[in-house]
């Protein structure tokens, strides 16, 4: 499971928050530094990246304060952290100030485990925040989101769900706050329907076939419209790297046949429909870069870019263009 049944203290003077999944991180860190003010208002607070800290730094950081009361000292990314870095961490566990609280955020791996063995031998609580790998996590995920925002979710309604907004954590945390807002206290598949017709397929989906299509005024246009109304950015790059894969995947087999399309794609047959409009025009070479192109928005859009929006307008243009070239590329050759 991503987090422990039973949370640990929140003001242990060390605490270990680790694994894969951002969010489970971020919350968890923000839960001790929630608690930790509950007790003391004045707490005073430093995070630090590990990647390149110079050991002044943190020192000082971890150095008792002038004025007295709580501290809290969080350092991100420890699994990049310096050897020198790395050893004075341990050192500090080894005698830890009773004012100030510790907390070391690793993304999990292999990298600097002798830091997290360090710590956990000192009697770090820890926060486990292991990647969903499985269907059944990830509903159960979708089900207590929907309850920390006051609601509650059928069975179907959270496959649904799963089906239409994807694996990533934040989408769905989005998506089922979202979906309370909107439906009120129970979500039915229904409420989820209306809600991805609001939400994808008018906003990302509609970006998505707008794109695929070659139309880069209308992708545009649409894409910006989608923005305004505060589509999240996840939503509408999953949504146009859903339209890209899938036409790749129509197109990339010989036989037009919907029926035997949908048993190997295992997809509903509209949607095979759908793909086989969007992928005329389009090789597979030029797909293939297509497919590269959402890869790297995907990325953007989770914080690699500086700018989201611009990312999402700069691979609407990219994955238009391509369109275009490809259907001359291909006319030139008849």
């Amino acid at each position: 499971m991503p987090q422990s049944a039973s949370p640990p203290p929140p003001l242990s003077r060390l605490r270990l928050v680790v694994g894969e999944e951002e969010l489970l991180r971020a919350r968890a860190v923000s839960e001790v530094r929630a608690a930790v003010r509950q007790v003391d208002p004045g707490t005073e607070e430093h995070e630090l990246a590990a990647a390149g800290l110079p050991l002044g730094d943190l020192a000082e950081a971890l150095s008792p304060s002038l004025f007295g009361g709580h501290r809290l000292v969080v350092v991100t990314g420890v699994h990049e952290a310096a050897g020198a870095l790395a050893d004075s961490l341990v050192a500090y566990a080894a005698d830890p100030d009773p004012d100030l609280t510790l907390v070391l955020v690793h993304a999990g791996g292999k990298r600097n485990e002798a830091l997290l063995k360090a710590f956990r031998q000192a009697g770090a609580a820890e926060d486990e925040c292991a990647k969903l790998t499985n269907a059944g996590e990830r509903m159960t995920f979708v089900r207590n989101e929907v309850r920390r925002a006051g609601g509650r979710i059928t069975p179907d309604a959270a496959t649904a769900l799963l089906e239409a907004v994807g694996n990533d954590l934040r989408s769905l945390s989005a998506a089922a706050s979202q979906l309370v807002s909107d439906f009120g206290g129970s979500i039915d598949a229904d409420a989820v329907a209306r809600f991805h017709r609001g939400q994808a397929e008018v906003s990302g989906f509609t970006v998505a076939e707008r794109v695929l299509v070659g139309d880069q005024a209308g992708s545009v246009e649409m894409l910006r419209w989608a923005l305004d109304r505060g589509v999240p950015h996840v939503l509408l790059a999953d949504a146009i790297a859903d339209g890209v894969r899938t036409a790749a995947r129509v197109a990339s087999l010989s036989t037009s046949n919907v029926g035997e399309l949908a048993r190997q794609l295992k997809m509903p047959p509209w949607k095979v429909k759908k793909a086989q409009a969007q992928a005329r025009g389009w090789s597979i070479p030029a797909l293939q870069q297509a497919i590269g192109v959402a890869a790297e928005l995907n990325a953007d859009v989770k914080g690699v870019a500086a700018s989201a929006d611009y990312a999402l307008e700069r691979a609407v243009r990219r994955i238009v263009q391509l369109r275009q070239t490809s259907g001359a590329g291909r006319g030139a050759r008849r």
